[in-house]
Parts: C-alpha cells; sequence; structure tokens
C-alpha cells in the first residue's frame, strides 16, 4: 500500500485528505507503481499546487483522472487516438479545482465517449492504478495521473468527441499487449498486466 502522511493546514486540508485516503487504497503492481505513489504523497502533502489553471502547463505537476471502459462480456477495453498526445491511450482530462477525481471521470466520460460513468465492480469509484508521467510535445509537463474502471457494453458507445480524438479501439488485453508501447500510453502495457492480474484474482474469488 502507499505511505500516508498527514496534509498540510490550510484550506484545502480536507480535500487533499480525502485525496490520500484515494490514493491510499491502490495497491501497488510493480516497483514503479510504488515509487509513483511515494511522489504522489510526497507532492500532495506538500502544499503544491494539485490542479492545472492554466493551459498546458501551469502549475508543472497537475492531477488527471483516467478511465478505463471495459466491456466485461467480451473483456475488451477501450483506448482511443489522442490527436495532441500522438498515442493511443485511455479517455479522461484534468480534475479542475475543488473537483473529485472520480466527479472528472463522470464529467469527461459523458463529454468524450457520450455515455454515462458506470463504475466497475472490481475497484467502485476508487483509482485502480497510479502513474506520474512527463508529457511529451509542447508545454511539457507532469502528469499524475488517476486510472479508474469503468464497464459498459461496447455496442453502447457510438460517438466520441472527435476534436479530442482521431479514432477508437476495442482491444482485449492480449491484443494490448501486442501493440508496440511506443504507439501507446507508455505505462499501458503495465496497467494491462494489473488489470488481467485482478480481473483474474476476482474469477478465482
Amino acid at each position: 500500500m502507499a505511505p500516508t502522511a498527514l496534509p498540510p493546514a490550510g484550506d484545502d486540508e480536507e480535500p487533499r485528505a480525502r485525496l490520500l485516503e484515494q490514493v491510499g487504497t491502490i495497491e501497488p503492481w510493480d516497483s514503479i507503481e510504488r515509487t509513483h505513489l511515494t511522489t504522489t504523497v510526497q507532492w500532495i502533502t506538500s502544499g503544491a499546487p494539485l490542479h492545472r489553471i492554466r493551459k498546458p502547463d501551469v502549475p508543472a505537476m497537475h492531477l488527471v483522472s483516467y478511465f478505463v471502459v471495459l466491456d466485461a462480456t467480451s473483456g475488451r477495453l477501450l483506448l482511443v487516438a489522442h490527436r495532441k498526445a500522438g498515442l493511443w491511450l485511455p479517455p479522461g482530462g484534468h480534475v479542475e479545482p475543488g473537483e473529485d477525481p472520480w466527479s472528472a471521470v463522470v464529467r469527461e466520460c459523458r463529454e468524450e465517449l457520450r455515455v454515462p460513468a458506470t463504475a466497475s465492480p472490481i475497484t467502485g469509484e476508487l483509482p485502480f492504478f497510479l502513474t506520474v508521467t512527463e508529457t511529451r510535445g509542447p508545454g511539457v509537463h507532469t502528469d499524475v495521473s488517476l486510472w479508474h474502471l469503468l464497464t459498459t457494453d461496447a455496442d453502447s458507445v457510438t460517438s466520441y468527441d472527435e476534436e479530442e480524438f482521431d479514432a477508437i479501439r476495442w482491444l482485449t488485453a492480449e491484443e494490448v499487449l501486442e501493440e508496440s508501447s511506443e504507439g501507446l500510453d507508455p505505462h499501458m502495457h503495465r496497467f494491462t498486466h494489473k488489470l488481467r492480474h485482478a480481473r483474474a484474482r476476482r474469477r478465482c474469488g
């Protein structure tokens, strides 16, 4: 589990404490995620600003909510071709000031995929995975990304935000792992391994 610490005093003490609690529920998959969790806890407790206030890189480190949509029947998950990033990755977006990460998922899911966000029974509304990643291209900054799991029928996603995405694809975990890491979010393979393990453990349980 991620290390815990008390949030700093101030007007945002309660939101920071809630965020720390959510981060603390994430069971690290590997040493990379363990390091990212430690970095995130230190960042939250430092009193540094958490949310982006000006595009694309102010402050230089800020909070993002990803959501991975899983079709539980077929086992396929949804990836989007993000125009700015030039990568296949899960949909999502920046958490606004005063917004809970799950609320950001609900908002972004409606905006980007035109469907309601339905939490996966694997984690509910809590994050499943966490990454700390330096972005590519102009306005380089660091995204602290909470990855949430959603569930829906693949047939229900009939449109998407074409200003943000070039295309969408439904892939099995095996197909994701067969994809070159060069064209994916840099942590997509690690996430997929963790998801496969969680689904297998849930079936056995």
